[in-house]
C-alpha cells in the first residue's frame, strides 16, 4: 500500500484489510479460472502479488493482456506509485490438495444443475485420490424442497482442533446463488504430511511415532581388547621414548 507512517496496531488491520479486499476482487474475477489464494511480499522497493491458480494462462491472458489489466486495478485502487505493485500467476501444484480450487469446482457443477450428492461424492474421491489424508465437504440451504437443511459428506481422517487442525486443514467457503435461495459450501481436506513441505505440511503429527533401526552393539570382550591393545602400544611407546631433561645420543 502507499507508504506512510502508520502505528504497529494500524499497520496490522491496513494490511489485514487490503488482503481481504484484494483476495474479494480476485475471487470474483477469477473463480472460473481456478483461483486458488493469493499471497502479498513487500519489500522495500515494491509490492509483489502472487494469484494461485489451476489455469494459469487464463490468468494471464493473450499476451498477458488480462494480468496487466489487473495490476492497472490494484495500483489505482490502493493509491501504489507506478512499477511499485507486479502481479504473477503461480500454478497450483496439486488442484487436488486445494480446498479452494474445489470449492470453486464444486460450486461450478450446483450452478450447471448437478445433483447435490452426485456433485460433493465427486470432490470427494477426487481429493482423496489426490493422496489427502481426509476430505469433508457440508452443503447447508434448501437443496431440496423449502425445507433448509445441511448434508455432510466425508472420507478418511479428520481433526479439527489443536494445532493440527489449524497446520494439516486447508478449508475454503463459498456461497452459490441459486434460484431457490442461497447454498452455502464448505469444503475441508487434511493434507498429507511431507518432508520437503510442497504437498502438505513438514511438521510431522504429535501423535505419529517412528521408530529407529537399533544401532549395532558392540561385543564388551572386543572392546575391552582393543582397549587394552591401545593401553599396551602406549606404554611401548612410552618406554621407547627418552626421559625428560637427558639430552639425545648424537
Amino acid at each position: 500500500m502507499a507508504t506512510r507512517r502508520l502505528s504497529t496496531k494500524k499497520k496490522f488491520v491496513a494490511d489485514g484489510v487490503f488482503y481481504a479486499e484484494l483476495n474479494e476482487l480476485l475471487t470474483r474475477e477469477l473463480a472460473e479460472d481456478g483461483y486458488a489464494g493469493v499471497e502479498v511480499r513487500t519489500t522495500p522497493h515494491r509490492t509483489e502479488i502472487i494469484i494461485r491458480a489451476t489455469r494459469t494462462q487464463n490468468v494471464l491472458g493473450e499476451n498477458g493482456r488480462r494480468i496487466r489489466e489487473l495490476t492497472s486495478v490494484v495500483q489505482k485502487r490502493f493509491a501504489f506509485a507506478d512499477g511499485a505493485v507486479e502481479l504473477y500467476a503461480e500454478r497450483v501444484q496439486n488442484r487436488g490438495l486445494c480446498a479452494q480450487a474445489q470449492a470453486e469446482s464444486l460450486k461450478f457443477k450446483l450452478l450447471g444443475g448437478l445433483a447435490v450428492r452426485r456433485a460433493c461424492y465427486g470432490v470427494v474421491r477426487f481429493v482423496m485420490e489426490a493422496s489427502a489424508k481426509g476430505c469433508e465437504v457440508i452443503v447447508t440451504g434448501k437443496l431440496r424442497g423449502q425445507r433448509a437443511k445441511a448434508m455432510k459428506f466425508g472420507d478418511g481422517y479428520m481433526i479439527k482442533t489443536g494445532h493440527a487442525g489449524q497446520v494439516y486443514t486447508d478449508t475454503a467457503v463459498r456461497h452459490v446463488l441459486m434460484r431457490q435461495g442461497v447454498i452455502g459450501i464448505k469444503v475441508s481436506i487434511f493434507l498429507p504430511h511431507d518432508p520437503k513441505g510442497q504437498m502438505g505440511p513438514k511438521i510431522p503429527l504429535d501423535d505419529v511415532v517412528t521408530i529407529m533401526e537399533p544401532k549395532e552393539e558392540v561385543d564388551p570382550a572386543a572392546l575391552l581388547a582393543a582397549q587394552q591393545a591401545a593401553a599396551a602400544q602406549q606404554a611401548a611407546m612410552a618406554a621407547a621414548a627418552p626421559p625428560m631433561g637427558v639430552p639425545e645420543p648424537v
